[in-house]
């Protein structure tokens, strides 16, 4: 909810309620081809920055800690959007503060989420993998549907601090519930750095990293072709 009702009025935003957030009578309306610059600058971080945070998984961290701890500067990146012309910063620092700050985050919980939920189940458990993934991306795509029919008439009927503050809170609470479970879920501990890269040297890994780029291939044209909406 939080991340796709955010990204749906971005750039409706920009172009239409950024310039009125500022204390300068002056300032004019972003115009279109700048805010889907802008939309893309952004989308581009928010699916470089889980590279990084895959390896800080894998390294350092373990996937638990790093969900929970750039869920929280996620979090921190809605609070910044929704406090747009609060002062201290000008409107678009505001954004861009916000924008940055939620691409940070994404980084960390991209890439561990999925892998996660796959943590939490071995030999005793796993004719339930099939079934709790099913629900895992029904209840993805149900957030990310609603949020994009909502999120939009928040903006429109109460403005932007609302628009962006309600998927934040969302956010909020799911990193709460998140918490919460923190001594109930399986923590797989990382490689560390050294057994990470000897992981790598491995021919099974590199013959699977292999077999994988095809569908990246195709995966990459099809979200380029899909942000285009």
């Amino acid at each position: 909810f939080s991340f796709y009702g955010m990204k749906g009025i971005l750039v409706i935003f920009m172009t239409k309620y950024l310039h009125i957030l500022s204390d300068n009578p002056n300032l004019s309306s972003m115009n279109n081809a700048a805010a889907i610059e802008r939309y893309h600058d952004f989308t581009t971080w928010v699916y470089l920055t889980p590279i990084l945070g895959a390896l800080l998984a894998d390294t350092i961290l373990g996937k638990y800690k790093t969900i929970i701890s750039l869920s929280l500067i996620y979090c921190l990146g809605h609070l910044a959007l929704a406090c747009m012309g609060a002062g201290g910063l000008s409107p678009e620092g505001w954004m861009l503060s916000g924008l940055a700050l939620i691409s940070i985050g994404s980084g960390g919980i991209k890439p561990c989420v999925s892998a996660h939920v796959g943590d939490q189940f071995g030999k005793t458990n796993s004719h339930l993998l099939e079934k709790v993934f099913s629900w895992f991306y029904l209840s993805i795509n149900m957030g990310a549907a609603i949020s994009s029919l909502l999120t939009p008439i928040l903006l429109d009927k109460y403005g932007p601090h609302l628009a962006f503050g309600i998927p934040g809170i969302l956010m909020l609470i799911a990193t709460i519930l998140f918490w919460m479970g923190r001594n109930v879920f399986i923590h797989i501990p990382p490689l560390g750095k050294t057994k990470f890269l000897k992981e790598l040297t491995r021919k099974e890994t590199q013959f699977g990293i292999i077999k994988l780029l095809p569908i990246y291939m195709f995966v990459t044209i099809f979200w380029a072709l899909f942000d285009q909406t």
